[in-house]
């Protein structure tokens, strides 16, 4: 009978985690549902927004990241944690900030740190730092508030249309600039709001945090610089982008300019920001390695 009492223990654990785990797994699926209007809202909102096109992607990378954490799960315990209790407040306090507000970001982000609160509150805090990437990951998907997309955009137009002017007097293109028109021989380009780069800035920043987790998991500061460095490749190549589209229109016209030719453009510039990003990432990787070897070499031989 005594050999026989742990094995019974360690059955009834494990039964104990399975009904506690399905128990959070349903309390999560429950807060889904009651904030399903808010969340299909923002669904809305990718569909139908270009600038927010990448939401779509955000929710099941983060479900691949969270299950790439799952041999660290199986190990961790379910330990609640009353810390958690903080984090909840924080959730509800965004909503109700955001419904008395009209403020659809403090709605939409309330969702995701009330989320963080209950996984905090229900499994403790080491699920929650394991978790704490694929929960943060999910601020991506909520779309900037309105007010402070126009004060980012305008700017962006500006230094978009002063870029392509640059390029087109080097090309030897007549180009004048006033605000964010362009003004050529024939015609002129305005420099919109959907021109501004804003929508490639999300996409690309979203790309380079699922890049830095790919390539350097864990070394905070080459994710930060890798990160951090799609701000500047999205101006330049949305830059380079309105240059094509004044070579175009200075050649063969506006109607070459718009439309299909226009999407066409912005895949071919995406594509180059992707290209760029992804070889910076692999630049770091090799200077990472060749640090280490100067540092370590007789383990880098061995």
């Amino acid at each position: 009978m005594s050999q026989a009492e742990p094995s019974t223990d360690a059955t009834d654990e494990a039964a104990l985690r399975q009904r506690t785990l399905l128990a959070i797994l349903g309390t999560l699926g429950l807060t889904t549902y009651v904030y399903f209007p808010i969340l299909s809202q923002m669904y809305y909102t990718w569909r139908t927004n270009p600038d927010y096109s990448h939401g779509l992607v955000v929710v099941p990378l983060a479900l691949y990241f969270a299950y790439g954490k799952t041999p660290q799960l199986r190990r961790a315990k379910l330990e609640g944690s009353w810390w958690g209790v903080a984090v909840l407040a924080a959730g509800v306090g965004s909503v109700c900030i955001g419904e008395l507000g009209g403020l659809l970001t403090a709605l939409r982000s309330g969702y995701v740190l009330t989320l963080m609160g209950l996984v905090l509150l229900l499994a403790g805090q080491r699920v929650f730092k394991i978790l704490l990437f694929p929960m943060m990951f999910l601020f991506l998907m909520v779309p900037l508030p309105q007010s402070l997309v126009n004060i980012i955009a305008f700017p962006l137009q500006l230094v978009a249309a002063g870029w392509a002017v640059g390029s087109l007097q080097s090309f030897g293109i007549p180009a004048l600039l006033e605000g964010n028109i362009i003004h050529l021989a024939h015609t002129q380009l305005f420099v919109a709001e959907a021109c501004s780069g804003l929508r490639s800035l999300m996409a690309l920043l979203t790309l380079g945090v699922v890049l830095a987790q790919f390539f350097r998991a864990g070394r905070i500061v080459q994710q930060s610089i890798l990160v951090a460095s799609a701000i500047p490749i999205a101006i330049v190549v949305n830059a380079v982008r309105v240059s094509l589209t004044g070579v175009l229109t200075h050649n063969f016209g506006r109607e070459a300019a718009t439309g299909m030719i226009h999407e066409f453009q912005g895949m071919i510039t995406f594509s180059m920001a992707f290209v760029l990003l992804l070889g910076e990432a692999r630049l770091l990787n090799a200077g990472a390695k060749l640090i280490e070897h100067l540092r370590n070499p007789r383990k880098s031989e061995a």
